[in-house]
């Protein structure tokens, strides 16, 4: 098998963004009950906004154009093709950093971030930054069964190897933060320090917490918060993690289908609600669809419910970010996890590195000095 890396610029097909378009104008709009909100899922009157700017304002080229910017690659990894970005430093002595992506986000999330993060004011906070697309999303594509965490974290293991690195930090959050942590769990003799934001798996209680836990307040409304998802707001996770295959003709086929999709997670789990630009919405929106990665990006769910690689406990300094609308909890983390920094926040929310690109920054810098 080669080990080549190719070098790679977005380039999509002028045919595909008129398909795009034509469907869009051809849309056909379900009914509501009405004055609903968003108590039901997304309202048609959103929906008809962000469509409305996906038709007229929204600019894909401006975008194909700002990721091209910064160098992007493919090499394969265990027979699989794998899209990244790979921004070095210009200073030499910058730290390697694989920043890892969640659902429903991308490499994209990253985009404010890379020019404070490899040049920074401060050469001894400079990090080289690889961002690579998950198997399964963007421009790495459809990938076949069983690229849960573990697997993805051990191709990135191979991919740090092959880039020159033998010693780097991982960084993520939602998915990313299964994908960082194990990491960390693949080669400890490598990662220097593990990042994690929006961190569930490994950092929150399995059910309710054993009798006679005490908690702090904050720890009290992230665990009501916790419960408020499984009851009101994780049919998404049921249906990935088991069907995911009967979702995926409509994400498929109706692009205004997979906008409500993946909007109503960057709608509600921002912080506050609704505050992520509509355009980094419509960027993600359309880059699924483009990729046609809606249905596949699902598989992660079906693949991390029917995984055997659990976590188990990990050596490696782990920093851990609770922004406003995170969940982890410092007790039940550290029974897996070495933890040696904790930070919290009262603004930011799931997609950090969008939402509050300073405060991202910050922290990521903040931990990794103490690791370096």
């Amino acid at each position: 098998m080669g080990t080549e890396i190719t070098p790679f610029r977005i380039a999509v097909d002028q045919a595909d963004l008129d398909d795009l378009r034509r469907r869009l104008t051809g849309v056909r709009w379900p009914a509501q009950v009405p004055d609903a909100g968003w108590t039901r899922g997304v309202p048609v009157s959103h929906l008809r906004e962000l469509v409305e700017r996906w038709l007229t304002t929204f600019d894909w080229r401006a975008v194909e154009d700002r990721i091209n910017r910064y160098p992007q690659y493919t090499t394969r990894i265990d027979d699989q093709e794998l899209h990244f970005l790979h921004v070095r430093s210009p200073h030499e002595g910058a730290l390697p950093l694989l920043l890892a992506h969640g659902w429903p986000g991308s490499f994209a999330e990253f985009l404010q971030v890379i020019e404070p993060l490899t040049n920074p004011a401060d050469p001894a906070d400079a990090f080289h930054l690889v961002i690579p697309s998950h198997p399964n999303f963007g421009f790495t594509g459809p990938a076949g069964a069983g690229w849960d965490a573990r697997r993805i974290a051990t191709a990135y293991a191979a991919l740090m190897a092959r880039l020159g690195y033998e010693r780097y930090g991982a960084q993520g959050g939602d998915f990313g933060a299964f994908i960082a942590p194990d990491l960390g769990r693949v080669a400890p003799d490598h990662v220097v320090g593990v990042h994690v934001n929006a961190a569930t798996v490994g950092f929150i209680p399995f059910g309710d917490p054993p009798e006679g836990t005490v908690l702090t307040p904050a720890e009290q409304v992230r665990l009501a918060r916790m419960r408020r998802f499984l009851a009101d707001g994780n049919g998404y996770f049921q249906i990935q993690a088991s069907r995911p295959h009967t979702l995926g003709f409509a994400l498929a086929d109706s692009p205004v289908g997979q906008l409500a999709w993946i909007g109503e997670k960057f709608h509600d789990w921002a912080h506050p609600a609704g505050a992520i630009d509509a355009d980094h919405v419509l960027t993600h929106a359309t880059l699924y669809w483009l990729t046609n990665t809606g249905s596949s990006s699902a598989q992660m769910y079906y693949e991390s419910m029917h995984t055997s690689h659990w976590p188990t406990p990990s050596t490696v300094p782990t920093g851990v970010a609770n922004f406003a609308e995170d969940v982890a909890i410092r007790q039940f983390a550290e029974p897996l996890n070495t933890i040696t920094h904790w930070a919290e926040y009262d603004r930011g929310g799931h997609f950090a590195a969008l939402e509050v690109p300073d405060l991202f920054v910050d922290e990521v810098r903040t931990f990794f000095r103490t690791v370096r």
